[in-house]
């Protein structure tokens, strides 16, 4: 891979030689919103990468909060992954359909409990289709395994924690949604939900990050953080609408080298549906800088 790539992508060319491999576990996270009009389930049943696990983000979660695709305990975490016969020692690739959408949660989410040899697809399913990659129906079985948390908590960002932060405007805040919902031009697909945007709020809408699912260089990388006023220099809070897409930005920046960042797991999902929130509407406050 070129040194102008991210560290934590892979390549298809690498990925299918290494299939197979005893110490690598592939991981199918696709996810979609209503406007995708995708069945990821179905998806996966119908094809995907020789030896892929589906990793369902709704189902991994903590189904205790009202809130979509919650980060797990360390403990529920560990157990769901163990069943599926992944350790924190393997060598884990992660991709989606669309490719850098729903994936960099993931990567994000088995860094944070401990995992190190985590990466991403570039391209996801929809460009290993497009090359006629091989692929494959049958579900796979592995053998359960223990896999040890090492829960990262400074990495996570609660409801107490972000309004601390947005009283103080102590960590720069990264939105991964669209300009419209952060401009409140329009309006937010969940029901019940204000638009607008955090108070101090800089727009860096997830899908500039990437084309047709390939992940941009670091050199563009750089310039498309920084154009969105953003110092890289200085600690970031990411978020989006509810916590899937934040884990892109945060991609970009570690990509960079950029390790001082935390992920906002409610985001909109839960700041936009609370009345005791400060939101503001229109384009973000142009930088003092």
């Amino acid at each position: 891979m070129s040194e102008e790539k991210s560290r934590f992508v892979v390549s298809a060319d690498w990925l299918q030689a290494e299939l197979g491999k005893p110490d690598l576990r592939v991981l199918d996270a696709s996810f979609y919103l209503p406007a995708h009009n995708r069945d990821a389930n179905a998806e996966y049943a119908a094809g995907h990468i020789p030896g892929a696990i589906r990793f369902d983000q709704d189902k991994i979660a903590d189904h205790s909060v009202p809130l979509p695709h919650t980060i797990p305990s360390p403990e529920e975490f560990a157990a769901e992954v163990g069943k599926l016969g992944i350790d924190e020692n393997d060598r884990i690739v992660v991709y989606d359909g669309i490719g850098m959408f729903a994936s960099p949660r993931v990567w994000w989410l088995f860094r944070v409990m401990g995992a190190r040899n985590v990466f991403v697809l570039d391209g996801g399913l929809d460009g290993w289709k497009a090359e006629g990659r091989p692929l494959e129906s049958a579900v796979p079985q592995y053998a359960a395994k223990v896999f040890h948390s090492r829960y990262d908590a400074g990495r996570v960002v609660h409801l107490d924690a972000m309004q601390a932060i947005v009283s103080d405007g102590s960590l720069q805040i990264a939105d991964a949604r669209s300009a419209g919902r952060f401009a409140a031009t329009e309006p937010e697909p969940r029901a019940g939900m204000r638009s607008g945007h955090m108070p101090g709020a800089r727009n860096l809408p997830s899908g500039v990050f990437a084309s047709k699912g390939y992940f941009k260089s670091l050199p563009d990388l750089k310039k498309t953080i920084e154009d969105a006023g953003v110092d890289l220099s200085k600690p970031v809070v990411t978020s989006c609408g509810s916590g899937i897409t934040a884990a892109i930005i945060t991609l970009a920046l570690e990509s960079l080298g950029h390790t001082d960042n935390k992920l906002y797991d409610g985001s909109w999902s839960e700041w936009g549906s609370r009345d005791d929130t400060p939101v503001v509407t229109g384009p973000p406050t142009p930088s003092k800088a």
